[in-house]
């Protein structure tokens, strides 16, 4: 069956104007609307009105252009049913072979910084998506066309078969659903917001392809990456000034990396290994913030990743030089600093970007998903408490602050260990609490002394508070809560310990 009639109504006119000469060269009868049928017949491109069409003009302000038995109808009529192509011909209506439409710019017209609901609202497509869909669901006669980057390919089918082969148009229906279907999301999402839903019957996600990835968490999982649909931010963010391609856990050890650095205002250096924190130090400037970092754990930095929240300098760069490092990121990077990375052909150099949009944690389980506030909670002021007979100096609490800004971001059961701005010891990941502490003050040896300690969750016995006495902790901070508070208190008054309760949890599993 020969491709005869298009209809073409495009909001991006990219590619547009060769692929609607193609189609006026193969003798393709073109329809179009408004914008595009001035860009048509302005260059000199044949093109009838839909109004000419339908005989019904566009009315209220462009709102009803193409909803129309006379565009639907020979959309959806099935070609090999007698019935409907009788019916076609009882009410002169001509099928339509080829759809061309894009949609109004909702997308771009909510990122505006001045955008009004109104504006919003008239940004919605109404008519696009009709004809979309119609077509899509008619695949077996209908061509729909979403995607510019298809235009040639269908331009080449019709040329050597006189039509598009069936495979491509029900491949290209299915490009047309996901399209609407991530239009009506961004909609969806909008006024979710603007109608302050935070969880809603239903949740429709809309994310876009960033890049295929040579494989997943393991080279036997195939995986690719996909990017927020409507603002791209953190680790989707960044630029790639240098290095091989990022990997699924290059990925997710960066976007780690970005989410603690992001707990910081004063110059900070992250950092990371398998999303867990290795070394974390903050101080005057980032090289004296990366040499306290990798004293830390010299070991675990190896292949890891590097973060900064300042523009990374000469200096440091020549430091970072002299380990094997997966990734290094900050917001800038001086030429001079660069020229000594980018001797290094395999490290992956990113660019931070400021940055933030609002949004949910979402983590997937068997046959569905958790959603939940993301935990950006630093501490309660009004729920800081000294539990204990001997309060924190002002250097201790300086560090507690600090060690609990990097205990939230270990994952559970975690016990972190800090002295002078910088973490001495880190215990992650294990079944109970104790454990986890062994292993920072094992870790920290004697720098254990004097330093201070960190959990994220509360401690169910006084066993913590005793291994931390004997490594000389000096002061403790942790959520509280626990039946049996007050064994460890007491274990603290005992050992000269000064604790503090705050009064609210940082799991991370």
């Amino acid at each position: 069956m020969m491709s005869k009639r298009a209809l073409i109504s495009v909001s991006k006119k990219d590619g547009i104007l060769d692929f609607a000469k193609s189609l006026d060269e193969l003798g393709v009868e073109i329809l179009s609307t408004g914008g595009t049928y001035k860009l048509l017949c302005d260059n000199s491109i044949k093109a009838i009105k839909v109004s000419d069409i339908t005989g019904f003009p566009e009315i209220l302000d462009g709102r009803v252009k193409t909803l129309h038995p006379k565009i639907h109808g020979g959309l959806l009529a099935i070609r090999d049913d007698e019935n409907h192509m009788k019916q076609l011909n009882e009410n002169g209506i001509e099928p339509i072979d080829i759809v061309a439409v894009n949609l109004y710019p909702f997308k771009e017209t909510i990122l505006k910084d001045d955008v009004t609901l109104e504006d919003a609202i008239e940004n919605i497509d109404i008519g696009g998506p009709s004809m979309i869909r119609a077509a899509a669901k008619n695949y077996k006669y209908v061509t729909v066309l979403v995607d510019p980057s298809d235009y040639t390919k269908v331009i080449e089918e019709i040329k050597e078969y006189g039509n598009t082969k069936e495979e491509t148009r029900f491949y290209l229906a299915m490009k047309a659903f996901g399209h609407t279907a991530s239009y009506d999301s961004l909609i969806y999402n909008y006024l979710l917001d603007k109608n302050g839903v935070e969880f809603p019957d239903t949740i429709t996600l809309s994310y876009e392809k960033s890049q295929d990835m040579r494989y997943g968490e393991n080279p036997h999982q195939k995986a690719a990456f996909y990017k927020n649909s409507l603002k791209s931010f953190g680790i989707s963010e960044c630029i790639k000034l240098h290095g091989k391609e990022l990997s699924f856990n290059n990925i997710n050890d960066a976007n780690a990396a970005i989410e603690l650095l992001k707990e910081f205002d004063v110059p900070a250096a992250v950092a990371i290994k398998h999303t867990n924190p290795c070394g974390v130090a903050v101080a005057d400037n980032i090289y004296d913030a990366f040499k306290k970092a990798h004293e830390c754990d010299p070991v675990s930095i190896f292949g890891g990743i590097v973060a900064f929240n300042r523009t990374l300098d000469k200096r440091t760069a020549e430091e970072l030089s002299k380990i094997f490092l997966e990734i290094i990121i900050a917001p800038d990077f001086e030429e001079d600093a660069l020229n000594i990375l980018e001797k290094k052909k395999n490290v992956r150099i990113l660019k931070l970007k400021d940055g933030y949009v609002k949004e949910y944690d979402v983590k997937k389980v068997e046959g569905g998903i958790l959603v939940q506030e993301k935990d950006e909670v630093d501490l309660y002021e009004d729920k800081l408490k000294v539990v204990t007979k001997n309060a924190p100096d002002e250097k201790e609490f300086k560090d507690l602050r600090f060690a609990w800004k990097v205990v939230k971001h270990v994952k559970s059961n975690a016990i972190v260990l800090a002295k002078d701005g910088a973490t001495v010891g880190i215990g992650a990941g294990q079944v109970n609490r104790i454990w986890p502490t062994e292993q920072s003050i094992k870790q920290a040896g004697e720098k254990a002394k004097g330093s201070v300690l960190a959990s994220d969750a509360f401690f169910p016995f006084s066993d913590v508070v005793e291994a931390a006495a004997k490594a000389g902790v000096a002061s403790i901070i942790q959520p509280g809560g626990s039946k049996n508070d007050e064994a460890s208190i007491d274990a603290a008054d005992k050992a000269g310990i000064s604790m503090v309760f705050t009064g609210i949890r940082h799991f991370k599993h």
